[in-house]
């Protein structure tokens, strides 16, 4: 590897910033040696130096012709301990979360902006409800209502008995059964509560450099020759205010507005409304099962069952209001408290809840369990309403993306509504796969509602119907990869004299090299079909998703029992096909618990999810508040704090480098930086997915127009790319107004083709990793330390070196 740190020849102190990316880095690592020390930061993120480097500040006189290599390492924000690896069943809620970043650009369009915002956030509120919903569907339908009427349920399992309704015991009245077994859906709900509310604490109450908070003032009016421009993410959710009322638009891209990275305020509300919605939900069941009994038995019963279900409607309706009213505010920190009827709303929620709960298990003489609990209406109404808004959400990207599309935006600007069809399909996979593996479990040998040799015991009709076409999904998913599969081969064989071309490798042509390289750049570029996978796999599950609550809502009863006079083959197909879904279903929220449970053990383990988050929680919850935390939120204000106390502290310039993800952080905390700061910044950054990701997936944030806006901002910027990076790759961003192009040629990779003096042995094909080894990176490097301005004198304050606001350095 060559060394962190190369010597080009410019004077003046100057500041090397490596930022890590996917997957994580040691401090030693990236600074290419084993004594490092933390000069500021805690256990989660910090800033790290070579130890010989920490009094840099005060001696500048030993850097005038190298840069001081300053290592930020944040890979714990995403995989520090075990616990967070059960963040992996919030997965739901994190991809409906990224729907409402990938919206298409909007320029003077607020009230399509607004409605997109909204109608991700009521996808984000149906996920919470439909997560309560299963959990009230094991314990008080499959657990407490049917299994507890069976005798020969409890007589299987013992720790049950004292629910019998055969034995006659306190606790065999359903009503008080149902209140009991609601404690498990209320406790479900109040921990995602504290998550929610523990992890801002923890990760995102990071508020940006002294002076964002102040209010934006009105801009002057834009001229032809300014340097920064209104890009289509200038109309983001800002739009969405709601209350904020009318103001003037900054002339910045969305991701350099004050309050982007601190979104207080939203996610207080967000939390606010959603645990009120999972509170109703377990009161609406409860209320629900008691007064469909009293409505048999008119009296006090009877009126009290009617206003408790009008109370939870009545709050349900005040819910909807919050979460529609208001979104995200951007152009300014927003520091302020929500007003007390959004704060008051969980503890009122909570309060209806409990009284439900002293409704139903009011005695009531001769009421017993007798079927199912109405789950069939809660599931079918939730998945249907699913399914409008995400066709509804389908309109307005496309009425969005229409004025000026972009051709590389992934589906053509639907993919925000794609995504979101998967949050609910990965939603309803896991809560139907917990509602089948219980009903399996307590019916013995028989599948889930058939009821062959044990008591009939199963879940609502329509999740065996949806864990019937899960099958089907995955045959359709079967041929679009079959067809990437043959495709990346034949673009294999093809790339072989494109290899040998690049190399100049007529005299030393070897097939094995050559197809190596080649398949490499082939299976790299698979990461640019995932639109299609997406767009495939969004599809049909919108089109099996209609056609399971037809077949539940028409036949009354599962698949295997639908087709009993049919033909025998439709009928053997559909017993089939329902016993292989439930298996199917049940295996796959089993393969979540095992693999949250193996990372909770092994390290190796928890680093790879660790990856996934990396990618996944990069955007702030402005969708669901019980998303995992972002870890952007503490990431970006430490790098444009360090920067900013750099360049203030010294005068000096700055290069701030980052791989991967890290090259991510480094252009949002850029971003940030008043443009006096991003003056003295030069930005580097290497297998980066700023394009081939973000760009394409997030056009509003990170397309064209923003990543050309932020090349104008900058001082200067170099990017490297392999071809045989299925991560990283070109940001597309090209000469401008005397600027040259920021995508340097593409590197060769391997460096050399065959065995050679300068390289003896075979060298390996990188891929993402270690692009310090290729001697292009470090001219690179080199090259944008001497294109910075020389370092500005600058008269040190009489306690700066005791100041980390200034110096950066602490005791920690």
């Amino acid at each position: 590897m060559s060394p962190a740190t190369p010597a080009p020849e410019s004077g003046g102190a100057a500041l090397e910033l490596l930022v890590h990316g996917v997957g994580g880095a040691t401090p030693q690592d990236m600074l290419d040696d084993p004594r490092t020390v933390r000069i500021t930061g805690d256990r989660t993120a910090a800033m790290h130096r070579r130890a010989e480097d920490v009094d840099a500040e005060d001696h500048p006189e030993r850097y005038a012709a190298r840069p001081v290599p300053e290592a930020y390492v944040w890979s714990n924000l995403t995989s520090g301990d075990g616990a967070r690896a059960l963040w992996l069943l919030l997965l739901p809620f994190m991809v409906a979360n990224l729907a409402h970043w990938m919206r298409p650009p909007a320029q003077g369009r607020p009230g399509l902006v607004r409605a997109y915002g909204v109608l991700v956030r009521l996808v984000a509120l149906t996920l919470t409800v439909l997560l309560t919903a299963a959990a009230c569907e094991v314990a008080l339908d499959l657990t407490a209502w049917q299994c507890a009427a069976s005798a020969a349920c409890t007589d299987a399992y013992s720790w049950l008995g004292f629910l019998s309704e055969a034995r006659g015991g306190w606790w065999s009245a359903p009503g008080r059964r149902l209140a009991l077994a609601a404690l498990v859906p209320t406790l479900l709900v109040g921990l995602l509560w504290y998550l929610s509310n523990r992890t801002w604490s923890a990760y995102e109450a990071q508020r940006p450099p002294t002076g964002y908070d102040d209010p934006v003032a009105a801009p002057r009016a834009a001229t032809a020759s300014d340097p920064v421009i209104t890009d289509g993410a200038a109309d983001t959710e800002s739009a969405d205010r709601g209350d904020d009322g009318p103001g003037p638009v900054e002339l910045r891209p969305a991701l350099g507005r004050p309050g982007f990275w601190y979104g207080r305020r939203l996610v207080a509300r967000l939390r606010a409304a959603h645990t009120a919605a999972g509170f109703l939900t377990v009161a609406a069941a409860l209320a629900t099962a008691a007064a469909r009994h009293d409505v048999t038995t008119p009296g006090a019963g009877a009126f009290l069952g009617r206003a408790l279900q009008a109370a939870v409607a009545a709050l349900a309706v005040l819910v909807l209001w919050v979460v529609c009213r208001r979104g995200r505010s951007e152009r300014r920190l927003d520091l302020r408290v929500e007003r007390a009827l959004v704060s008051w709303l969980p503890g009122v929620s909570l309060a209806v809840l409990a009284l439900t709960a002293l409704y139903a298990g009011w005695s009531r003489p001769g009421w017993t369990s007798g079927g199912a609990l109405p789950g069939n209406v809660a599931f079918g109404g939730l998945t249907l309403a699913q399914g409008g808004l995400v066709v509804a959400l389908g309109v307005v990207a496309v009425l969005l993306q229409r004025p000026r599309g972009d051709a590389r935006t992934a589906l053509r600007g639907l993919g925000g509504p794609a995504v979101a069809m998967l949050a609910c399909a990965l939603a309803g996979v896991m809560s139907g796969g917990v509602a089948q593996r219980v009903a399996d479990w307590l019916d013995g040998p028989a599948t889930p509602g058939m009821g062959d040799g044990g008591p009939r015991i199963g879940p609502p009709v329509l999740l065996s119907w949806q864990a019937s076409v899960i099958p089907v999904l995955l045959l359709l998913l079967l041929v679009p990869a079959v067809l990437l599969a043959v495709r990346t081969v034949l673009a294999g064989r093809r790339l072989r004299a494109r290899v040998e071309a690049d190399y100049d490798a007529a005299d030393e042509r070897d097939p094995v090299r050559t197809g190596q390289i080649a398949a490499g750049r082939a299976r790299a570029s698979l990461t640019d079909s995932a639109p299609v996978l997406v767009g495939v796999l969004s599809g049909a599950t919108l089109l099996l998703g209609a056609g399971s609550v037809a077949g539940a809502w028409a036949s009354g009863n599962v698949p295997g029992r639908a087709f009993d006079g049919a033909h025998p083959a439709i009928a053997s197909l559909a017993t089939v096909t329902q016993a292989i879904g439930s298996w199917m279903i049940g295996f796959g929220f089993l393969l979540f618990v095992t693999w949250g449970r193996r990372a909770y053990r092994d390290a190796s383990a928890r680093r790879t999810i660790g990856i996934l988050w990396d990618v996944g929680t990069f955007w702030p919850r402005a969708a669901h508040p019980f998303a995992p935390p972002c870890y952007a939120e503490r990431a970006v204000p430490d790098l444009t704090w360090r920067m900013s106390s750099w360049t203030r502290s010294t005068g000096g310039r700055l290069v701030i480098s980052g791989h991967s993800q890290g090259s991510v952080l480094a252009a949002a905390a850029v971003w940030q930086l008043p443009p006096a700061t991003r003056g003295r910044v030069a930005l580097l950054t290497y297998g980066s997915p700023l394009e081939r990701l973000y760009g394409r997936w997030f056009p509003a944030y990170f397309g064209p127009e923003a990543l050309g806006a932020l090349n104008r901002t900058v001082h200067c910027w170099s990017n490297l790319y392999r071809a045989t990076d299925p991560i990283g790759g070109p940001v597309r961003v090209p000469a401008e107004g005397g600027r040259p192009a920021v995508d340097a040629e593409v590197l060769l990779d391997p460096v050399a083709y065959g065995r050679t003096r300068a390289h003896p042995l075979p060298e390996p094909i990188l891929g993402h990793s270690d692009y310090q080894a290729d001697p292009a990176f470090a001219h690179r490097r080199g090259a944008l330390l001497d294109r910075l301005p020389p370092a500005v004198p600058h008269q040190r304050e009489p306690n700066a070196s005791a100041d980390q606001g200034s110096s950066g350095r602490s005791s920690g």
